[in-house]
């Protein structure tokens, strides 16, 4: 899509906005600072909850060392967290400032990059208008909210060429590059199927964060929420402590299970394939089995097929902390890379086993060199800090204008999967997409 085309689709989804948003945009695009060598990275950071802190936190232990980077300013719609941040960092580097409103942040052309931690209905606005001020972006996952923002954030990292790194890090562990790598050798043969789960029992796991009574559009002081700049394009509504401070309870900011815990499957299985794919089917299913205080399923399974000839199958859920192991299967063996499930934890290495006929031979002939007579190998796995690994390479990447571990073409994949899977539970039907067009559609788009 083109520039012109590009600025449309945004004012027109953000054409709700208490100050129009398209108004905020430059009329030319900036290139942003070229870092040197020695240059410092400034760092601001949008959205400071309990997420957003945490990962500025991590860039500021991470900056600390060789990637030179720090964090000059923070911007949240609540004026608690903002002031919490803002005096953190300034004690941490002399100076931070603090904002309401995350343009003044955009506007400030001595920031090179941009944390977005928002709500996920605002993780596409704010990135788009970031590359358009010449900004490098770490945009927390999900990457986006809908099909069509993925399609703008893909579009705009090529026009702008600005480096977007998606903050699922758990792609920067080490079995899913050790996985690539196997599968690359042909120690699969055909791949078929892949499966994976994200399950968990706990108070904060069900989104059910602590509310403070005291906040709101109509607190004092430090207990001001911009509820209005908070909705954003979302429907607009009366404020509702519950939906801002659990959001992700709610169609309206966030896709529920498929958002918040499959992006962390899907993102690595990406990896481990070699290939990021788009989906050609996609169905899913589940509901409202143990909670009945939010919007969205707490127990969600989904299938993905894909048009080179191999599945996805994933489970979670909120009420059950039990784990299937994350796994990829192909007709002359099975590479498993989770055994214990839990795709956020490390595994000391990943296990390959071969696939034997009824004469013991192997299915794959050409396997048995590799296998050696051995119906089993285990690859080791480096132990890594997966965040300061993910913000490293990220940082990284702005000197060097390398691709990211998690690019946006790679996040795109994975999220235009997730986007699917809520669409196909809300609607209750099988779907599919065209990917020429970009378009989720209700039958098989034609060849």
């Amino acid at each position: 899509m083109d520039s012109l085309k590009r600025r449309e689709f945004l004012a027109g989804t953000l054409a709700t906005q208490a100050a129009a948003f398209a108004a905020a945009r430059p009329a030319a695009k900036s290139a942003g600072r070229v870092l040197g060598a020695n240059d410092r990275i400034s760092v601001g950071v949008i959205g400071t909850g309990g997420r957003g802190s945490y990962v500025a936190r991590e860039f500021m232990n991470v900056g600390k060392g060789e990637a030179n980077a720090q964090i000059v300013a923070v911007c949240d719609v609540y004026q608690k967290r903002v002031n919490r941040n803002k005096e953190f960092f300034t004690k941490e580097y002399g100076k931070c400032d603090g904002y309401l409103d995350y343009r003044e942040i955009l506007n400030r052309s001595d920031i090179d990059a941009v944390i977005v931690a928002t709500p996920d209905h605002w993780h596409a606005p704010i990135a788009l208008a970031a590359m358009d001020r010449g900004k490098d972006v770490y945009l927390e996952k999900p990457m986006c909210h809908t099909v069509e923002e993925a399609r703008q954030l893909a579009a705009t990292v090529k026009e702008t060429k600005r480096v977007l790194q998606v903050g699922s890090q758990t792609t920067s562990g080490d079995q899913w590059h050790q996985a690539k790598r196997v599968i690359a050798e042909g120690m699969l043969g055909n791949m078929l199927l892949s499966q994976g789960s994200y399950h968990r029992n706990s108070v904060e796991g069900e989104w059910n964060y602590n509310i403070e009574k005291e906040a709101g559009p109509d607190g004092k002081g430090e207990n001001y929420i911009d509820w209005k700049m908070w909705l954003g394009n979302a429907t607009k509504r009366p404020y509702d402590a519950d939906r801002f401070f659990r959001f992700r309870k709610y169609w309206d900011y966030s896709g529920g299970i498929a958002t918040d815990l499959f992006y962390h499957v899907v993102a690595p299985m990406n990896v481990s394939w070699g290939e990021a794919q788009f989906p050609h089917k996609v169905m899913a299913g589940g509901g409202i089995y143990q909670f009945k205080d939010r919007e969205v399923p707490d127990t969600f399974h989904l299938i993905g097929e894909y048009a080179k000839g191999h599945s996805l199958v994933l489970s979670s859920s909120m009420a059950n902390s039990q784990h299937i192991p994350g796994l990829i299967r192909g007709h002359g063996g099975t590479l498993t890379m989770v055994e214990h499930g839990r795709f956020e934890g490390f595994a000391p290495h990943i296990t390959l086993k071969a696939e034997r006929g009824r004469n013991g031979s192997y299915v794959v002939p050409e396997l048995e060199a590799k296998f050696k007579g051995e119906t089993e190998i285990k690859v080791s796995v480096k132990e890594i800090n997966t965040m300061q690994t993910h913000v490293g390479n990220f940082l990284s990447c702005m000197r060097t204008r390398q691709k990211p571990t998690l690019d946006v073409e790679t996040g795109a994949r994975a999220q235009v999967l997730i986007t699917m899977a809520v669409q196909s539970y809300r609607e209750g039907r099988v779907l599919y997409f065209d990917e020429k067009n970009w378009k989720v559609v209700p039958k098989p788009p034609k060849a």
